[in-house]
This record gives C-alpha cells, sequence and structure tokens, in this order.
C-alpha cells in the first residue's frame, strides 16, 4: 500500500474514498508527529527501544495470555514494527490515510491502535485469577 501511495500521490492529490481519503504525508516524528523536530537517529533509537520493549513483553507474556491478548501484542508489535522499518528506510513514516478530523495515518498506526483497543478489552474481560483462603 505504501509504495503504490508514494507512487500514486506523488503529485499532491488525493483520493476521496468517502470517509477516508488517500492523502500523502511523512512523518519524522513518532504520533501527532511529537518530536519531529529532534535528529532522525534520536527518534529512530526511541521507536526501537520501545519497539523492542513491546517484544520482549509480548514474548514473556504470551505463553500464559489469552487469545485476545496475545492477538492484542501481536498487531501492535506488527504495526511497531512496521513503522520501525518505514522509518529506518528514510527517517520518516509515510502516512497516507487521512479522515479529515484526524491526523493522516498508516495501517501500521492503525494495527497499533486496534492492539492496544483488543487488550483494553481483553483485560476488562479477564477475571482475576482466585487465590486460596487461608484457614
Amino acid at each position: 500500500m505504501k509504495t503504490w501511495t508514494t507512487h500514486a500521490l506523488a503529485d499532491g492529490h488525493s483520493i476521496d474514498l468517502g470517509l477516508l481519503q488517500l492523502r500523502l504525508a511523512y512523518n519524522p516524528g513518532v504520533a501527532f508527529s511529537l518530536g519531529a523536530t529532534l535528529p532522525s537517529w534520536i527518534v529512530l533509537t526511541a521507536t526501537a527501544l520501545i519497539t523492542a520493549g513491546l517484544a520482549v513483553f509480548a514474548w514473556r507474556t504470551a505463553p500464559t495470555a489469552n487469545l485476545a491478548t496475545r492477538l492484542g501484542l501481536a498487531t501492535m508489535l506488527a504495526g511497531a514494527v512496521a513503522n520501525l522499518a518505514d522509518r529506518g528506510i528514510d527517517g520518516v513514516v509515510t502516512d497516507y490515510l487521512h479522515t479529515g478530523w484526524w491526523p493522516t495515518f498508516n495501517l501500521a498506526d492503525a494495527l497499533i491502535i486496534g492492539g492496544a483497543a483488543l487488550l483494553i478489552l481483553a483485560a476488562l474481560h479477564t477475571t482475576p485469577a482466585s487465590t486460596p483462603k487461608r484457614r
């Protein structure tokens, strides 16, 4: 999707799909362009450390987690790795999905948000393990 969008929308026009538009934008920062003025190596390093932390957490949590938690972690990790790879190529993340009421984002961002939402739902529906009663 990124490759097609980069070429198809390089001239600055957008494609209206109703609730969503395809519009090309480049984000040198992280979410909502935070840190956009920082050197790209700092943003890349911070993103890599956060992604590695998420990967370690997912690796340690997965064996005992329920299916929804594992899916949420996997979805978030997939989005984080995709954005990290995108940023590693040229120092920016390529965004192309625009709603008109939300900053332009990409599929990897949608995976991160969807995975986080799934984790929240899984946490809300998880019953705590019962502890043995003392006599």
